[in-house]
């Protein structure tokens, strides 16, 4: 059986918000393919914790290791390939309202230097059908439902075939039949996909209803509670 791989790894670190530290001797690690819920008060810590991952917010001490790679160490110019291998969604949606789905997609793609208009169509086409709308990309956003949105959210971040999604409360500005079907979907990824996935929520019903590993956030300390592999 091939060995399964870390993909991130905090290592007795200090993550300071301004001057109030919010962890320290934090260690913590991912490996790949797994689902990982973070929660915790408004405050604890969730945000400032996923900005640490992808490099915008540097600890004050102790090591993060992504991928392999120690952070701290990666140069800034070598950041922005890095990051691509990280798949974001928000709760908020964040699609641009004057442009199709399709568009909103090739969008990033063109921004990440991809010129090739056939391979962007492939990578477009293969994101929309891995959240089931692959006959959805003509619409605009306005005409979607918001569990529609935050799919093509999800598509959004399968684009660059992220190691790790980071979803930041996903369904938060959803209904419950539609939250719990972003997170089947998230659970998917992780298992057909090797995906590792962290998502920030609040939401228990999900916690119960689809459990996996919790990480339980608090101002100077946290709790990884086991809640057992979702069948």
């Amino acid at each position: 059986m091939a060995n399964i791989k870390t993909i991130l790894e905090f290592d007795r670190a200090q993550i300071s918000r301004q001057e109030h530290i919010l962890f320290d001797n934090f260690s913590l690690a991912i490996q790949e393919g797994e689902f990982v819920y973070l929660v915790g008060p408004i405050g604890s810590g969730k945000s400032t914790l996923l900005k640490s991952i992808y490099a915008e917010l540097p600890i004050k001490r102790g090591s993060i290791r992504l991928f392999g790679q120690e952070l701290k160490d990666i140069k800034p110019h070598r950041l922005p390939e890095l990051r691509r291998q990280i798949g974001i969604v928000f709760q908020d949606f964040e699609l641009l309202a004057r442009m199709t789905i399709w568009e909103n997609l090739d969008i990033v793609l063109r921004a990440w230097g991809e010129n090739n208009r056939i391979t962007r169509n492939e990578r477009i086409k293969r994101a929309l059908t891995e959240v089931g709308l692959e006959n959805k990309g003509y619409k605009y956003p306005h005409q979607l439902s918001g569990g529609e949105q935050q799919r093509v959210g999800i598509a959004r971040a399968l684009l660059g075939n992220p190691k790790l999604i980071l979803a930041d409360e996903p369904t938060g500005n959803l209904d419950l039949e539609s939250g719990l079907a972003i997170t089947r979907l998230l659970h998917e990824l992780s298992r057909t996909k090797g995906t590792a996935v962290l998502m920030v929520t609040h939401n228990t019903v999900l916690l119960r209803e689809l459990p996996a590993r919790q990480i339980n956030l608090y101002p100077t300390d946290f709790s990884d509670d086991s809640l057992g592999a979702n069948d």
